[in-house]
């Protein structure tokens, strides 16, 4: 083992919980879209300066993530402001709380696009209304009118 060890060869081994249909590839073949002429963008943003939130600098990347994973925009704003009072306590760039507060993810753009994906493609939530998915996120019965109440503060459905 020493020997292989010394020669560059590394051995990686691992159990992954849930497998992923779909890689994980954030990546972008072509440019973002600029939000700032959007909408969605300037209500979310006034939202995030009215409560001082320190993920107003992740504004455009809310917005992306919400498109890309086909999500209501306002729903993953909405959890972070319930779940890490919209980052303000979020140990290890997790800014909802995700897996009861125990994942950690690199970087928040990170924690954004992969709890999008998980809302998106996870067995677990895909196909859900909206209550439904709330219930799965969060059982407790005051969650769902919680982050919903969150989301029609930030605006209506259709900005």
């Amino acid at each position: 083992m020493r020997k292989l060890l010394s020669a560059g060869l590394v051995v990686f081994a691992g159990v992954m919980s849930a497998p992923i249909s779909k890689p994980l590839d954030f990546s972008r073949a072509a440019p973002a879209p600029d939000y700032r002429t959007d909408a969605r963008f300037q209500a979310l943003h006034s939202f995030f300066e009215k409560f001082e939130c320190p993920v107003i600098t992740y504004s455009r990347e809310f917005l992306q993530a919400a498109d890309d994973y086909s999500l209501d925009w306002r729903l993953l704003p909405s959890i972070s402001y319930v779940e890490t009072s919209c980052g303000r306590s979020a140990p290890h760039n997790n800014l909802f709380g995700w897996d009861s507060g125990r994942a950690h993810f690199a970087t928040p753009i990170q924690s954004i696009f992969v709890v999008a994906y998980r809302l998106s493609y996870s067995r677990l939530y895909r196909d859900k209304s909206l209550n439904a998915l709330l219930a799965t996120y969060n059982p407790l019965a005051e969650y769902a009118p919680k982050v919903m109440s969150v989301m029609q503060r930030i605006g209506a459905s259709g900005e």
